[in-house]
């Protein structure tokens, strides 16, 4: 049994979900642990859950931290947010530990380093599972200061000691709480374990295309990046007969939608920010998450929850807010992307999008404009642009991410039946 313990948003889940379909696909049996309320988003891809009932609701999480983690908008916002959310994350280790028994291999989020420890108990193999390139690298900085500083012998060590003590700081007191209350002293060697995979036993798996970040050639050999981790759907999707029609045109809309971030905080003025600049710029549009209160012209569909993999293709450029996931579904998709950060690595995504002359340079949330946005928006017709946008998306096709890394730990498997 393979348990894979993941924490965030239902855009953080979606790769892991990539990886447990690919590790089905081996023969493997597999279950992801996690926030008890995604059971049915990761059930209906035919993957076993197990629920972890401390949540943000459950534990009365003070609504001001919730905003202040959504708002950090440089690193030591996001250290200080991460700090003050740390005491929270004693009530969930206890959970995630109990769902890794039985368990023969555990792959765990950089957040949930209670898989590491508890691998380590049972004798198992720990596998870290990185949404992001998170390692050690003299190549270019972390996401947590690429873009936002020079690259150098010093900003570059600094940014992979910011990104790893945040993470680190996540699940570090609440392990050495539950651990020293369950077993009266630390776990053996206890610290950082990221560094740490750097052996067949242990290796460490990245959701990254090779084409967006080239894997560090200073990486030592058992750290794998070969793509993203892309999700299959379980079946074929159905449009809403009005979204159909809709795309039933000449003329190809723009997509608009910030995921999660609109669900922290409502962000007053930003959906109408937004509509006059898709306005302003006389594109057709779909937008989604946003303006449920406006009065929309015919030019602008808003729409539920429509699966990435299948509506970002027919899409002319996508506007969205720079999530580690979103920004992987939008480069697969071909077209330009236009970033709209609003915090931690969404900045980085975003000056990353720039750099590789597939979207135009990112639009801090706190900086957007009407003038900006329609701006930006005209700048995807470039021809150069959406050459380089369809060029990167047929490379990170040609990728099989999920699958290679699935393979990887399917060796492990194979070491613990010989």
């Amino acid at each position: 049994m393979v348990t894979i313990l993941c924490a965030g948003s239902r855009g953080d889940f979606q790769p892991y979900i990539a990886l447990a379909q690919e590790l089905q696909a081996q023969g493997m049996a597999v279950r992801i642990a996690g926030n008890h309320s995604f059971a049915g988003f990761v059930q209906g891809y035919g993957v076993d859950f197990v629920g972890i009932t401390a949540d943000i609701s459950t534990m009365n999480v003070d609504p001001k931290l919730l905003r202040e983690a959504g708002n950090a908008d440089n690193p030591l916002k996001m250290l200080l947010a991460f700090n003050k959310m740390k005491e929270y994350g004693i009530y969930m280790v206890s959970d995630f530990f109990a769902a890794c028994e039985g368990s023969d291999i555990i792959l765990y989020h950089p957040g949930c380093t209670i898989g590491y420890y508890a691998a380590q108990l049972h004798g198992i193999p720990a596998v870290l599972a990185s949404p992001f390139p998170m390692h050690r690298t003299s190549a270019h900085p972390s996401v947590v200061l690429y873009g936002q500083v020079s690259a150098n012998r010093l900003t570059i060590p600094l940014s992979y000691s910011l990104i790893q003590a945040m993470l680190w700081m996540a699940s570090k007191d609440s392990i050495k709480g539950f651990w020293k209350q369950r077993y009266r002293q630390l776990p053996a060697g206890f610290g950082m374990p990221f560094e740490r995979h750097d052996n067949a036993r242990q290796p460490a798996l990245v959701s990254c295309s090779n084409h967006v970040f080239a894997r560090p050639s200073d990486w030592n050999a058992h750290i794998h990046q070969h793509g993203y981790w892309e999700v299959r759907e379980p079946e074929a999707y159905t449009p809403s007969p009005t979204l159909a029609v809709f795309l039933d045109h000449p003329d190809a809309p723009i997509y608009v939608g910030f995921g999660s971030m609109t669900g922290i905080n409502q962000y007053p003025g930003l959906a109408e920010q937004v509509v006059a600049a898709i306005i302003q710029s006389g594109r057709r549009a779909i937008i989604h998450g946003i303006g449920q209160d406006l009065a929309l012209p015919e030019s602008i569909l808003r729409v539920d929850a429509v699966p990435h993999t299948w509506l970002f293709p027919r899409m002319a450029a996508v506007i969205h807010h720079g999530g580690a996931g979103t920004t992987a579904a939008g480069l697969r998709a071909g077209v330009p992307n236009i970033v709209v950060p609003f915090a931690n690595d969404q900045f980085a995504w975003g000056h990353r999008v720039h750099d590789l002359g597939v979207g135009p340079a990112p639009i801090p949330r706190k900086r957007l404009t009407v003038t900006k946005l329609a701006a930006a928006i005209a700048q995807t017709n470039n021809p150069q642009m959406r050459a380089a946008a369809a060029r990167l998306g047929e490379q990170i096709a040609a990728e099989r991410g999920a699958a290679r890394c699935a393979e990887v730990v399917a060796q492990l498997g194979e070491g613990r039946n010989t």
